[in-house]
C-alpha cells in the first residue's frame, strides 16, 4: 500500500490490550506505555466502567478495575448493630449487589467458540458489541493522539494501516464483528476498508521471533524454533521453521492449555480463602470485587512479579488485610476472626506458600513443552513470550529442564515479551 505512512498494530485481548505503531520510513516500532492512571506497562486492562444507565464510559483500562480502598471504608465510626443482629439480619435489597456492577470485562469471550454458559454474563443495558466498540473507541482516541503527536501531518483514515491480531481459529464471523466494531469506533472510514487487516497472534509472534533469530546468527533456512507464549490465562506452543525468502512454516501442530499467570492469582486467592474462610472469599467476589482485585494487585506487585524460586532471596511478605481490603473485617467470624485479630490482620506469605501457588501452573507448562519437543524433534532456539514469561521462576525451571535439548541452550526471553504479537504484527510490511 503506497499510501500507508504509519502502521498501527492492536492486540485486543480478553484481559489486557495494547497497541504499537511505526512509520513506514523509519520502521522503529513504538509500543505504547502510557495509559489512563498508568505509565510503563505495555498493556492495560480490557475493562470498562459505565455510568448507571450504561450510556457513557466513565473509566477504561486500569482505573476501571483498580482503585485504592477509600479511607472512609477503613474506619468504623459508628456502631450500627450489636449482639445478635450484628451477625444475623435480613439483608436489604441494596445489599448483596456488587459495587462493581457497572464494570464490564472479559467481553471478548463472546466472540469465542466456548459454550454460552461459560461466557461472562453482561449487565442489562449492555451487549458485547457495544462494549467492544466503546473500548476500541477509547483506545482509538489514544492511538490518534499518539500518531498526531509523532507525525502531525499524517491523515489517519487515509494513511494509517491497522493490523489487528486475533486468536488462532478466530471465525470469519468473529472477524466481521470486529471489523464492524472498529468501524463504529471511528478507526476506519468504511467497513470494507483495506486499511484494516487481520493476523493471527501465533503468526505475529513468529514474525517477531524470526527477526530475533538474527541476533543468534540462526537466520538460516531450515532452522526450527519453538515459541512458548505464556499469557495471562493461556499458554500456546508452536514450532516454526524458517523457509526461503523470510517465510515461515509450521513444523508441528499448535498446542495450548489454560495455564497462564492468572492461575497463580487463583492460587493466591485460595491461600487467602484458607485464612479468612471460603465463604468470605465468595462474599468479596460477589459484593466487593474491586477490593478483591486490589488485594490481588498488591500480591502481584510485591510477591508474584518478584518471585525467583530461590529461597535465600525471598523475604516473607506481610499482607495487611486492613489496608488492602478493609471491608473484610465485616465478614470474618469465629476462629478465623480471633486468629486474624491476634495477628493484627497481617497475613504472612512465606516462600513455601508462594511456591505452592506457582508449581501446579509451571508443572503443566513443563509437561506441555516436553510433549511439543517430543513431536518437533531438534530445535535451535526456544523463545518465551507473553506476560507470564517474565516470571523469573518460570524461566529458571524451563532452563533447568530444557537447556540440554535446545542447540547451545538458546532459551531466551526477547525484549518486551508481553508485546511480541504486537510488534510482530507491526513488522508485516517490512518482510
Amino acid at each position: 500500500m503506497d499510501d500507508v505512512h504509519v502502521v498501527v498494530s492492536i492486540d485486543f485481548g480478553t484481559t489486557y490490550s495494547g497497541f504499537a505503531y511505526a512509520h513506514t520510513v523509519n520502521t522503529e516500532i513504538i509500543t505504547n506505555d502510557t495509559w489512563p492512571d498508568q505509565f510503563g506497562p505495555l498493556k492495560t486492562n480490557t475493562a470498562l466502567r459505565y455510568d448507571k444507565k450504561f450510556k457513557f464510559v466513565e473509566e477504561w483500562g486500569y482505573p476501571a478495575l483498580f482503585r485504592k480502598p477509600k479511607k472512609s471504608e477503613e474506619k468504623f465510626k459508628f456502631v450500627e448493630e450489636w449482639g445478635y443482629p450484628a451477625l444475623f439480619r435480613k439483608r436489604k435489597k441494596s445489599e448483596g449487589k456488587s459495587k462493581n456492577k457497572f464494570v464490564v470485562e472479559h467481553f471478548k469471550l463472546h466472540l469465542s467458540n466456548i459454550p454460552d454458559n461459560e461466557k461472562p454474563v453482561l449487565p442489562k443495558g449492555i451487549n458485547y458489541k457495544k462494549a467492544i466498540t466503546d473500548y476500541l473507541k477509547c483506545m482509538g482516541k489514544l492511538i490518534k493522539e499518539s500518531i498526531t503527536t509523532r507525525w502531525p501531518n499524517v491523515k489517519f483514515m487515509e494513511q494509517v494501516l491497522i493490523i489487528l491480531t486475533v486468536p488462532e481459529g478466530f471465525s470469519d464471523q468473529a472477524k466481521a464483528i470486529m471489523r464492524e466494531c472498529i468501524y463504529e469506533a471511528g478507526l476506519i472510514n468504511v467497513k470494507s476498508s483495506e486499511k484494516l487487516q487481520f493476523i493471527t497472534e501465533p503468526e505475529a509472534a513468529a514474525v517477531y521471533c524470526m527477526k530475533v533469530l538474527k541476533e543468534y546468527n540462526l537466520d538460516i533456512v531450515g532452522t526450527n524454533f519453538l515459541i512458548v507464549d505464556c499469557g495471562n490465562s493461556t499458554v500456546d506452543l508452536t514450532t516454526r521453521q524458517l523457509l526461503e525468502n523470510d517465510k515461515l512454516g509450521e513444523k508441528t501442530i499448535r498446542a495450548s492449555g489454560f495455564y497462564g499467570g492468572f492461575y497463580v492469582d487463583k492460587g493466591f486467592l485460595a491461600f487467602i480463602g484458607g485464612k479468612i474462610g471460603p465463604s468470605v472469599l465468595t462474599l468479596l467476589q460477589e459484593n466487593h470485587h474491586e477490593q478483591q482485585l486490589y488485594m490481588v494487585l498488591e500480591f502481584c506487585k510485591k510477591v508474584k512479579f518478584l518471585f525467583t524460586g530461590n529461597k535465600e532471596e525471598y523475604k516473607t511478605f506481610e499482607l495487611d488485610l486492613e489496608y488492602v481490603c478493609p471491608i473484610i473485617k465485616q465478614y470474618v467470624t469465629g476462629d478465623k476472626l480471633e486468629q486474624l485479630e491476634e495477628d493484627e490482620w497481617i497475613i504472612d506469605i512465606k516462600f513455601e506458600d508462594v511456591k505452592r501457588m506457582f508449581d501446579p501452573v509451571i508443572n503443566k507448562i513443563i509437561k506441555l513443552i516436553r510433549e511439543q519437543l517430543n513431536n518437533s524433534g531438534p530445535i535451535s532456539a526456544m523463545f518465551l513470550i507473553g506476560g507470564f514469561s517474565e516470571s523469573k521462576y518460570l524461566q529458571k525451571i524451563i532452563r533447568e529442564e530444557f537447556s540440554s535439548k535446545v542447540k547451545n541452550g538458546n532459551i531466551s526471553v526477547p525484549s518486551q515479551p508481553v508485546a511480541a504479537s504486537l510488534r510482530g504484527g507491526n513488522r508485516i510490511l517490512t518482510l
